[in-house]
């Protein structure tokens, strides 16, 4: 796209000289900062540890650079490298308070420059590299993330390996200076105590004592600092749905839910929503790893979306989250990059299974029918019904079963999980079981298997959570998706959506006869990716029931950060988890459910869609 200057788009000399005189564009400030943070950062650290380096000529450069200052040179130019790696990555998304930190630490830099070390260059390019900050300070106008005093414990482990890690390196790099032959318990036992400022039992000659008790003083002192900082800051929790975002988009789902089958699945109450100004459009997210997530389409009168949408983007730019969409539609894909103009890419194909055309008759439906005969023959029954209908005693069962049967230590799913099951406020949603009365067990009797379906508008349901006891013969899904097909009319369900289909496209047009080499070689990866995640699987499991399918989308804003998005979306879906462990995650999680409870026990023991 050609860009005009002063009315030319010739890129004169003249308009490039201007370009030059106005300095950096404002919105590349921030990354100059950071990128110039990071490596002045790395050469104060390479300074303070390794003393060749700080003998050679590149120690001249450094010598000049904030935090090399002083008789203790060494230790202090280790902090302040710390320190600038610390508040890079926060100066380049634009963080307030990483440039009210940069701003305080530039100034007691050029001080020290100038009282211990007389250096005019460097205090030079500590009040430059302040000017720039002050002159482009709104730039940096970003909120902090969410964040808890979680985030201290893993500050104090990440610092205190690093501290570890870099200490031995300290300890290691006098090896002329070193009394004796100190064997590597002894140099891990000198770090310890020195992060602690304790002499431990490596001698030096001269003065590299001081030095490396000095340094590893400072990176004791840097971890306990930050480590308290984080642990006694004000909390600032992630958003989640209150009572009343809860209520108003029932509201709109009850108005528009029959545009979207994955609208139900807003009502998670681990999202944060954003209204249009009218009230008439939401959009839900979570934040994960410094990206907005929103799922599927927003919810509401489509003419309000845009609102919506527009507040969804402030909302990231406020905080420099970067902004991405999972599994919307191609309506809903069209309105996104039309309204922000991001990018959109084709995810894959959901699986819609039309109720007055399904049927078990036919050579196509051979081996689904033979399936739940043979299954049905061996003495195995199912219930279809509406989750008002069932018992608290009944309900209470399925949960514990699901939560038993889910076969990994966390919960799965984000943007087509709901998060719950038979929640007083859920009671439209289908629950179909499987039960097998000669082979009882103790714990859940003769229940076999469970699926979950959410409500889709008033005529349709999409498919939540599967579930099957491992002992159960196998056909379970096939047996209890045939069942509440067949029965949806009596619940007055036309169209029920299935799973989601990640790459189907590539997948079915690769396995054809003509398909050229690059296709086949796209297909071949993901049957190799299949191994680990459900690709081709769930491709094959849709397939059975002959749907027609729906392409879904995610909509981005570079294609740079295309991985990160896809790496945001996976620690979502839960197939990257830095969960804690089981007893921490279970009491947050209560905390996290008792907002909610006037509508349910928030008891999150869900699943994927999965085969």
């Amino acid at each position: 796209m050609s860009v005009t200057v002063d009315g030319d788009k010739s890129g004169s000399v003249p308009d490039r000289v201007r370009r030059v005189l106005r300095g950096p564009r404002p919105e590349k400030v921030p990354a100059l900062v950071g990128t110039a943070c990071t490596f002045i950062g790395l050469i104060d650290i390479a300074a303070g540890v390794f003393p060749r380096f700080r003998a050679s000529r590149m120690h001249a450069v450094a010598e000049v650079l904030p935090g090399t200052f002083g008789p203790l040179s060494a230790a202090l130019s280790l902090s302040a490298g710390v320190l600038l790696l610390l508040l890079a990555h926060g100066l380049k998304r634009h963080k307030r308070r990483a440039w009210r930190a940069a701003v305080v630490l530039l100034p007691a830099g050029a001080t020290a420059q100038f009282l211990y070390r007389h250096s005019v260059i460097g205090v030079v390019l500590s009040l430059a590299l302040l000017a720039l900050l002050v002159r482009h300070r709104s730039e940096f106008a970003a909120l902090p993330d969410p964040r808890s005093r979680w985030k201290a414990l893993a500050n104090f482990v990440l610092m205190g390996a690093g501290s570890i890690g870099l200490g031995l390196v300290i300890v290691s790099a006098h090896p002329n200076k070193v009394i004796g032959s100190p064997s590597l318990a002894d140099r891990l036992e000198h770090v310890l105590f020195g992060l602690f400022g304790i002499e431990g039992p490596v001698g030096y000659s001269g003065r590299v004592d001081w030095t490396v008790g000095y340094s590893l003083g400072a990176l004791g002192m840097l971890t306990a600092l930050t480590t308290i900082y984080l642990a006694f800051r004000p909390e600032h929790p992630a958003a989640r749905l209150t009572e009343d975002d809860e209520l108003r988009l029932r509201e709109l789902l009850a108005k528009h839910g029959g545009r979207d089958s994955l609208g139900h699945f807003a009502l998670r109450r681990d999202k944060g929503v954003v209204f249009s100004p009218s009230g008439k459009a939401a959009v839900t997210y979570r934040v994960v790893s410094g990206v907005m997530l929103a799922s599927g389409d927003p919810i509401g009168d489509v003419e309000a979306w845009p609102g919506a949408i527009e507040r969804f983007m402030d909302e990231a730019k406020a905080h420099s989250w970067t902004p991405a969409v999972m599994g919307c539609s191609e309506t809903g894909g069209e309105v996104w990059t039309r309204e922000t103009g991001l990018d959109a890419l084709e995810l894959g194909d959901e699986a819609v299974v039309d109720v007055a055309d399904f049927s078990l008759t036919g050579r196509a439906m051979r081996n689904v029918r033979q399936m739940v005969k043979r299954i049905e023959r061996n003495g195995y029954e199912t219930r279809v019904r509406r989750v008002r209908d069932l018992s608290d005693g009944e309900l209470e069962r399925i949960r514990r079963a699901a939560a038993d049967w889910r076969g990994t230590d966390n919960e799965r799913g984000f943007s087509m999980a709901l998060g719950r099951i038979g929640d007083p406020g859920d009671g439209d949603a289908v629950i179909a079981t499987a039960h097998k009365a000669e082979d009882p067990t103790e714990a859940y009797g003769d229940l076999k298997a469970i699926i979950h379906f959410v409500p889709w508008g008033t005529d349709g349901m999409s498919l939540e959570l599967m579930r099957r006891d491992r002992s159960a013969d196998p056909g379970m899904n096939e047996l209890l998706i045939v069942a509440s097909l067949q029965d949806a009319p009596k619940l007055g369900i036309d169209r029920v959506s299935l799973n989601f289909a990640m790459f189907r496209s590539a997948l079915a047009r690769g396995e054809k006869l003509g398909a050229g080499p690059v296709l086949r070689l796209w297909r071949g990866l993901l049957v190799f990716l299949s191994r680990w995640f459900q690709i081709e699987s769930l491709y094959k499991f849709n397939a059975k029931f002959r749907p027609r399918w729906e392409p879904r989308f995610v909509v981005y804003r570079s294609s740079r950060e295309l991985p990160r998005i896809g790496f945001a979306a996976m620690q979502a879906e839960g197939f990257v988890n830095f969960a804690l462990p089981r007893p921490f995650a279970r009491r947050r999680a209560a905390r996290q459910a008792r907002p909610c409870a006037h509508l349910g026990s928030g008891t999150g023991e869900h699943g994927v869609r999965a085969a």
